[in-house]
């Protein structure tokens, strides 16, 4: 998508909890920009803020 798309916004959303931190990484390195933060995404729900903000410095990212 990020190849046909250079503009678009990639973001990872429901089932992040059931995907490993290094598979994030990799769906940030393949061109996601964002995530959905907080307790749920409708039905599902998303990890732990302190997860995300760990994830986040160990991958050198900001979460503005």
């Amino acid at each position: 998508a990020r190849i046909a798309m250079p503009r678009s916004m990639g973001r990872l959303s429901a089932g992040r909890q059931q995907m490993s931190d290094e598979l994030q990484a990799l769906c940030f390195l393949a061109g996601a920009n964002s995530i959905f933060y907080g307790d749920k995404l409708l039905t599902a729900g998303n990890p732990e803020a302190d997860r995300d903000e760990a994830l986040f410095r160990r991958l050198g990212l900001d979460s503005v």
